[in-house]
């Protein structure tokens, strides 16, 4: 998905850079150089899920997935500089007396919706299918690019319409474009910022976790459950309440069924380290 993004957005990139230059159109100019900065960031949304998904080692036993949000902050942070970059170049030629934009530079936004919209409804569906910090914050930037090129073309309709009045829409098209890729940028570098400070996953998953262990026989209760995500799946410690007067190795049997519960039902779930506590004991 990543590498047909990157292919994309070069040919998008290309397209509306070349009509907004040959049109004059600074709207369909920062359009493509937004789509030039997504070759960046899907690029960088694939090296960091083919370095997320290298296996457990010495050094990293709980996995490299860290590097797959990694690369989602990246891309935020990516898109919030081009953004700025965006909106202060848009503004540099609000006033200025010239020709108004050719209406060609219109069908590259056609076409760039259209392929944005359609990259943005696939890489949502398999990002939220794998949990991945990485493609659903590629999938909003293309989100964004829609929104972008909706407000290009909007901008330069006006200008084309009436250049004698709205001249400077054209400019302030771009300028728009620029703001919507920030607030995108800020998003996703907050959602992956989220990620990389151990937020809790939502109420409804840990609730989950605490009812496949409860169902576990001899299980008496459950007093904590943690997660903490570490790229695509969560790693959970849990504290259970077992008979205080069983065995130490018949709690560790029940305590492994727990483990094993767990992580064969819930696909999210890469591993699960469980603490046995006596029951009523406080």
């Amino acid at each position: 998905m990543a590498a047909v993004s990157i292919a994309a957005s070069a040919a998008l990139s290309i397209a509306n850079v070349w009509a907004g230059l040959a049109g004059g159109s600074t709207s369909v100019t920062a359009a493509g150089a937004e789509f030039a900065g997504d070759v960046l960031a899907s690029t960088i949304v694939l090296l960091g899920m083919l370095a997320a998904a290298k296996p457990p080692d010495e050094n990293h036993p709980y996995g490299h997935g860290r590097l797959e949000t990694l690369a989602g902050l990246a891309v935020g942070v990516l898109l919030a500089a081009g953004g700025a970059a965006i909106c202060y170049q848009s503004l540099q030629r609000v006033g200025e007396r010239h020709p108004p934009p050719q209406a060609f530079a219109l069908w590259t936004l056609a076409v760039a919706a259209g392929v944005k919209s359609a990259l943005s409804y696939g890489k949502f569906r398999v990002g939220r299918r794998i949990r991945s910090a990485a493609l659903i914050a590629d999938a909003w930037n293309d989100a964004v690019d829609l929104l972008a090129a909706t407000a290009a073309a909007a901008a330069v309709g006006l200008t084309v319409y009436d250049a004698s009045r709205f001249l400077s829409a054209d400019h302030y098209g771009g300028f728009a474009v620029g703001l919507v890729v920030v607030y995108s940028g800020l998003r996703v570098a907050r959602d992956a910022s989220l990620q990389l400070m151990d937020t809790m996953p939502d109420a409804a998953l840990m609730e989950q976790i605490r009812a496949v262990a409860m169902a576990v026989p001899n299980v008496r209760g459950v007093e904590k459950c943690f997660a903490r995500k570490t790229g695509l799946q969560y790693h959970v410690d849990l504290h259970l309440e077992v008979d205080p007067d069983i065995t130490v190795r018949e709690s560790h049997e029940i305590a492994t069924q727990v483990r094993a519960a767990i992580k064969q039902t819930m696909d999210s779930i890469a591993d699960v380290l469980v603490h046995v506590e006596p029951a009523g004991m406080l």
